[in-house]
Parts: C-alpha cells; sequence; structure tokens
C-alpha cells in the first residue's frame, strides 16, 4: 500500500468480511490489523486479494 486510496480500498473490503469490527491499514509500514469475533482468516486474505493486494504472513 502506498497511499490513502490503496489504504480505502483494503479496508473497505476487509470490513465487509463476517465479524470483523475493526480494521487498521498503516500506508507506512504496511501492517494491516483486523479485530473482531469469529473472523474467517481465508474471507481475510481473499478480502484483501479482492482489494489487488496479498498478505505476508
Amino acid at each position: 500500500m502506498t497511499c490513502g486510496h490503496c489504504r480505502l480500498s483494503v479496508t473497505e473490503e476487509v470490513a465487509a468480511v463476517s465479524g470483523v469490527e475493526a480494521v487498521d491499514a498503516d500506508i507506512t509500514t504496511g501492517r494491516l490489523t483486523v479485530r473482531g469475533e469469529d473472523i474467517d482468516d481465508t474471507a481475510v486474505r481473499e478480502a484483501v486479494a479482492e482489494a489487488g493486494y496479498r498478505l505476508a504472513a
């Protein structure tokens, strides 16, 4: 992620995942923090991919 638009794209996609209560995408570090309950990791990875990115870990 390199800009605010990138951040917004990732945040919107991940926020739509069931169980997600909060999302923080940091463009400086590239770190994505997701908070919530009963979150499906695969669904988060798919949401990030839908936004055009991939998770490193």
